[in-house]
């Protein structure tokens, strides 16, 4: 079996490197967001045109961000949404909600101060991992059937 993780959510820590390089040598492939934070914010007028007013420069980077993330979420298996702790996530508030919409397999990923604040989203995810590590040993135990350690 192989399966398809698309890893979305926060942008400014290395969890997505931790688990990838974890998961080396299991049968997965991932997929995520644009990570670089200016050519995700700039994509929408860098290809469609300048914008004078903030929330239309804004808004067309969303449109064309939205292109790339709903693909990646549909072809995905499982789908991993990472709320960090220095900035507001709300493209990944989206990003949980759609794939529980598709009935994606979705995993959340947040430190133990956000339970209160994504009760709502976690009540939709299939797991709650509070650690990057414990993503991978959730991928492993799904295509191994093995436990940790």
């Amino acid at each position: 079996m192989t399966l398809k993780v698309y890893l979305s959510g926060e942008i400014h820590t290395d969890w997505r490197e931790q688990i990838v390089e974890g998961a080396a040598g299991l049968d997965v492939t991932f997929d995520s967001p644009v990570t670089d934070h200016a050519a995700s914010d700039d994509c929408g007028v860098a290809i469609l045109g300048a914008e004078d007013n903030k929330y239309w420069h804004d808004h067309k980077g969303a449109m064309v961000n939205a292109i790339r993330t709903r693909k990646g979420i549909a072809d995905a298996d499982i789908v991993v949404v990472r709320f960090g702790e220095k900035y507001k996530q709300w493209n990944a508030a989206f990003d949980a909600g759609y794939a529980a919409a598709l009935g994606k397999s979705l995993i959340v990923l947040h430190g133990p101060d956000h339970a209160h604040a994504l009760k709502e989203v976690d009540a939709a995810a299939l797991a709650v991992a509070q650690e990057p590590a414990q993503v991978v040993q959730i991928l492993r135990y799904v295509l191994t059937g093995a436990l940790p350690g």
